[in-house]
């Protein structure tokens, strides 16, 4: 039987949530939705711990786009959603998925939920309704919205693009071609880790940064690794801590050579000995 709906798992060393994010899963699969988990290599247990889960599992290259677009290309439904690993659908997300499929016209070809970022500090809040309400008023996606998108749709804007970042961003950007998306309000709950790791405001400048100048310079798009530094995100490290500090390089110093004396002397054997050195000023003669 053919599935209503396939559920694309890009998935990365993931033993320690994939099992939180595949379990609640399992009622949609009752009502013939298709799990499909597409790994990147993994050295850990991820494959292990999700195999009981999962309806079908892809081996891909290592990469968002690489192994979301794997997991499509063995999908069997008409309708895909891609799901980051660290996230959460809400419990109905199937139903709503195919009542905008069913809406007035046909309904829309793609669309996402709201997000939730769960986490300790309260800016994370705000964070996620500024960027509910980016969404709608912009029309680009992010990831952790959790797209959704008919094949015919993923496959005629060419599926994600094969870039290291902003895979979702530039397939957002393709899909407004198409039509606007369905910005449903049911939330989906996504990780904060990143954000408290990093912290909230730095997390904000330095994730908005390569993006800016991704939408500025048309010639990044063509060549994105020239915007994809993420060694900004990197937790912040306690300088504290000894082994936290980076040894100190010395300069280098320029090795000197003899000068020669102006003029040499008429008998050899009084030739005078250079104790002097080229970046000295002065010479002197014992």
């Amino acid at each position: 039987m053919k599935p209503v709906l396939s559920i694309v798992i890009p998935a990365l060393n993931e033993d320690a949530g994939i099992g939180a994010t595949l379990q609640p899963l399992h009622p949609l699969r009752m009502r013939g939705v298709e799990l499909m988990l597409a790994d990147g290599g993994s050295s850990d247990a991820t494959t292990a711990l999700a195999r009981p889960w999962v309806d079908a599992m892809v081996d891909a290259p290592r990469g968002r786009a690489l192994q979301m677009n794997a997991g499509a290309a063995l999908a069997r439904a008409d309708v895909l959603l891609f799901l980051h690993a660290e996230t959460r659908l809400p419990p109905l997300a199937d139903v709503l998925v195919l009542q905008v499929r069913q809406g007035a016209g046909g309904g829309a070809c793609w669309g996402r939920f709201d997000v939730r970022i769960a986490g300790r500090p309260w800016m994370l809040r705000v964070v996620s309704w500024l960027m509910n309400l980016r969404s709608r008023l912009s029309g680009i996606v992010t990831g952790d919205q959790a797209i959704f998108v008919t094949r015919e749709a993923f496959e005629q804007v060419g599926g994600f693009p094969v870039q290291p970042l902003m895979e979702d961003i530039e397939i957002s950007r393709r899909l407004k071609r198409l039509g606007p998306p369905a910005c449903l309000r049911a939330r989906v709950c996504t990780s904060g880790r990143r954000w408290e790791q990093c912290g909230v405001w730095r997390t904000i400048v330095l994730m908005w940064h390569p993006r800016w100048r991704y939408w500025r310079k048309p010639a990044l798009r063509r060549l994105p690794s020239a915007c994809c530094n993420t060694r900004w995100l990197r937790p912040r490290r306690r300088m504290s801590d000894p082994s936290n500090c980076a040894p100190l390089r010395m300069p280098r110093i320029p090795r000197c050579r003899p000068r020669q004396p102006d003029m040499a002397p008429c008998c050899p054997s009084k030739a005078p000995a250079i104790s002097a050195c080229a970046c000295s000023a002065h010479w002197r003669a014992a």
